[in-house]
């Protein structure tokens, strides 16, 4: 059992915009990128959450590949559309201005989208669908990322993990928010096994001799010489449907590059010709749909909410006890954790300890 320790919201808060402002992250800028990451940990995906706040965002601004200030050129821009240039800047914070102006189109015109480049990694992806249901729209996002996935019929990891991924209003307490990767698993989760010492379930991850592989800490090495690849949804080969999500992966690679004139496939590897590291130039886009111009934002919720309660009221399978929607147990986790506050492993632990005294926070630490 892994042994992890809860510390209060306002502690974790507190340490990360502290810490992004030491390292040269403008104050509002830091209070965005510590919200992303604690709404990862709100939802229980703790694979995106405080766990990556070193080694995704600390360690890359100080390797010099990721800036702290970023800079935002808009590029191109219609009543409806814009395309950015976060000029690798922090990608929190460009997607999140991204989806707030694809909001304030669709309020004017019904529908807004935005498409990024040059970007950085934008950590969980419903944070900003999130923002368009809390704005009573549909919001839908992606990203493309350094090279994972094997094509079906392929080994060779070529496509990002690709998340796409919807935000959709209800009637209920919760939004309906779909947010996943188009592979089986994603780095993120394998970074989290190799943390906590276990092995990548079967099935998920396949070497250049078309076998599976579970050594957690030797895939992350070999994801990166390009010696293994993530399934995409469905697996291996087409008997389980692996072409789907492998379309669905490349779908969201060229939204991700195609609209904004961006970085693709190998060009994200994060290293230069001389292997060398460099920026990953990631794309994102962001679509904001206001219901109102549909039938309303009250009708919509109501179906919607039907639609959800009428699935989750069907006949279970003998043994099970209950049937979810998508973003319900997200809900219940954070009903569980306002309180008990966040869960950090022994190795985020160890992340917040090295921040701190790399950084001379001087932050008394609660463990």
């Amino acid at each position: 059992m892994e042994d992890r320790t809860y510390v209060s919201w306002d502690f974790i808060e507190d340490f990360m915009i502290s810490a992004f402002k030491k390292i040269g992250v403008p104050e509002e800028d830091a209070k965005i990128c510590a919200d992303v990451l604690m709404e990862s940990d709100r939802r229980g995906i703790e694979s995106h959450g405080v766990n990556r706040f070193k080694p995704i965002y600390i360690d890359r601004i100080n390797a010099g590949i990721q800036k702290p200030v970023t800079k935002i050129d808009i590029l191109r821009e219609t009543p409806t559309t814009a395309v950015f240039d976060a000029n690798d800047g922090m990608g929190m914070v460009a997607s999140y201005k991204a989806m707030k102006l694809a909001i304030e189109k669709a309020k004017k015109y019904g529908m807004g989208m935005v498409a990024v480049r040059n970007s950085t990694h934008y950590g969980i992806a419903g944070y900003y669908a999130t923002m368009a249901s809390d704005a009573g729209m549909i919001g839908i996002t992606g990203t493309n990322a350094r090279p994972s996935i094997a094509p079906t019929f392929g080994v060779e990891n070529m496509l990002g993990t690709n998340p796409l991924t919807f935000g959709i209003p209800t009637d209920e307490e919760f939004p309906f928010v779909l947010d996943c990767a188009t592979s089986i698993t994603q780095r993120g989760k394998i970074e989290y096994f190799a943390k906590i010492g276990k092995d990548t379930p079967k099935g998920m991850v396949v070497g250049r001799d078309g076998l599976a592989k579970t050594d957690s800490k030797q895939i992350l090495k070999d994801l990166v010489n390009n010696e293994a690849a993530l399934a995409p949804l469905g697996g291996i080969g087409e008997e389980l449907a692996g072409y789907k999500g492998y379309g669905y992966a490349t779908v969201v690679e060229i939204l991700s590059a195609a609209l904004q004139a961006g970085s693709f496939l190998r060009m994200l590897s994060g290293k230069d010709e001389s292997g060398k590291l460099s920026p990953y130039h990631l794309g994102h886009f962001f679509i904001a749909i206001d219901t109102e111009a549909f039938m309303g934002l009250e009708s919509f919720k109501k179906t919607a909410g039907d639609i959800l309660r009428e699935i989750r009221n069907s006949e279970k399978a003998p043994g099970e006890e209950k049937i979810y929607t998508a973003g319900e147990k997200e809900y219940l986790i954070w009903q569980e954790r306002k309180e008990k506050g966040v869960p950090l492993n022994e190795a985020c632990k160890e992340d917040i300890k090295k921040v701190n005294e790399m950084l001379g926070l001087e932050k008394k630490l609660p463990f």
